[in-house]
């Protein structure tokens, strides 16, 4: 009789699980599908050259593209040390650790430990008169539990998990992308305000000895004392502007040893007059920034775990079937518990539909669609926002490399007419003031080459961050 029992058991719990299997192919949940862009991405550059390749100068590691050799060694030193990618990595390992757990939400759960129950009835109880009041129990229990997948909510659960891993990862990529951005354009920064301070101390040399012969004409009857007064306070211009370009070159340095993760402290470096990227700029098609640019591919991976979460909750308003089984050693006296004869185990499975439950599924499904629409919007805005970044770092690059002949004309313009009127007033043909405004003029144009090379280094920068470069 007792076999038949266990056989008809037996029987049931192979059915039960046999449905189960045969249920995890009626899914509720539905697959991703990447939304269309083609609104988004058409004319994102807004470029009348419109690229039709889709290589990128982003495909390219910042190796390739930076050949300073202390830049390398700085941008080397950025990405092991610096705070912000150290952070990120830490919070990659945390959404790692959740993704292993949305991988093992297939299996069961199982637990087993010893317990010790004392249960006193009422002696006038049924059960207190025949244990005289009290009753110990021990026992030995493993318990196992196992829900079937029948809707697709555990999937969906893992993939959700799975996609906040991935966005994770994105994060970390636009942290290096824009650590390696930040690391190249101080240095960069560095090295114009180098080439600045040289130009301002060979201002204040040449203002110097223009000061002694301003006065050797004074004393000669050819200009007033107005004229060396003037000389006098350009030389001390020049002065005051070499102590804010010091200032300036202290600071820079701090804020680079901040990207680097290092105490503050001075730099080795090399020329401005020596830098050069010498890569073809290439945009790639726009929408190579949904494989470039991190910041875009952490935007979409948020949109997959939004939609993987509304599939979870939709499959929350269908019933779910639990597998449950427990069993072990049960005995009332302790001496027996590992006898044969204490051996249990009981086996459930159950079908739960739910019904009430205070409108809490039906929130948080409009919960879930809420988030969802709200990720794709912010999806969108990402990809638009790239775009104009491209767009605007493309159109400065263009002007920046137009400026730099005209700057370069205009400081040799200047030159001359520094050095023509200066030789015009030791020969009583021009007056003081030609001289000052030459000289003031010559002096602003040099600097203004020197920032326009930056800034054509500056964009090159921009424009491989803009496309996704730096993370590869």
């Amino acid at each position: 009789m007792k076999s038949i029992i266990k056989h008809r058991n037996l029987s049931k719990g192979a059915l039960l699980l046999v449905v189960a299997i045969t249920l995890q192919s009626c899914f509720v949940a539905r697959d991703y599908v990447r939304p269309d862009l083609e609104i988004e991405t058409k004319a994102l550059y807004r470029t009348e050259n419109l690229p039709t390749d889709s290589v990128s100068i982003a495909d390219l590691s910042w190796k390739d593209l930076f050949t300073d050799q202390y830049l390398e060694q700085y941008i080397e030193e950025g990405l092991q040390n610096n705070m912000d990618i150290r952070i990120a990595i830490q919070q990659m390992m945390a959404a790692e650790a959740y993704a292993k757990q949305g991988k093992a939400g297939y299996l069961p759960t199982l637990s087993v430990g010893p317990n010790y129950t004392h249960q006193e009835y009422s002696e006038n109880s049924q059960f207190g008169s025949i244990f005289s009041g009290g009753l110990d129990t021990y026992d030995i229990t493993a318990n196992l539990s196992w829900e079937a997948d029948i809707w697709g909510k555990i999937r969906s659960n893992k993939r959700a998990s799975q996609a906040g891993y991935l966005q994770s990862v994105a994060g970390h990529q636009a942290v290096k992308t824009q650590l390696i951005s930040s690391i190249a354009n101080t240095y960069y920064n560095l090295l114009a305000l180098d080439a600045q301070l040289e130009v301002t101390k060979q201002t204040i040399a040449t203002r110097e000895s223009s000061v002694e012969t301003i006065k050797a004409l004074k004393d000669a009857g050819q200009v007033t004392q107005v004229a060396v007064d003037q000389n006098i306070a350009q030389y001390n211009s020049a002065r005051a502007l070499q102590v804010d370009i010091e200032t300036a070159i202290f600071k820079t340095e701090n804020t680079l040893s901040i990207l680097l993760g290092k105490a503050p402290q001075e730099f080795e470096r090399s020329r401005l007059d020596t830098q050069s990227i010498d890569q073809e700029i290439k945009l790639g098609v726009p929408a190579t920034l949904l494989r470039n640019r991190p910041d875009v591919m952490a935007a979409e991976y948020a949109l997959i775990k939004d939609f993987e979460l509304t599939n979870v909750a939709n499959s929350s308003f269908y019933p779910s079937l639990t597998l449950t089984a427990s069993g072990g050693l049960q005995s009332l006296e302790l001496d027996k518990l590992l006898n044969a004869n204490s051996l249990f185990a009981t086996v459930v499975g159950g079908l739960t539909q739910p019904l009430l439950n205070q409108r809490k599924l039906k929130t948080q499904k409009e919960v879930a669609l809420a988030n969802q629409e709200s990720s794709l919007l912010n999806f969108k805005k990402t990809l638009l926002v790239a775009g104009s970044e491209v767009s605007n770092a493309l159109f400065s690059f263009e002007a920046e490399t137009k400026k730099f002949e005209f700057r370069k004309n205009e400081v040799e313009a200047l030159r001359k007419a520094e050095s023509n009127s200066e030789e015009l007033l030791k020969n009583g043909y021009a007056n003081y003031l030609d001289l000052l405004t030459a000289r003031q003029s010559a002096l602003s144009a040099e600097l203004n080459l020197i920032t326009n090379k930056l800034s054509q280094l500056s964009t090159t920068v921009e424009l491989y961050r803009a496309l996704g470069g730096g993370w590869q």
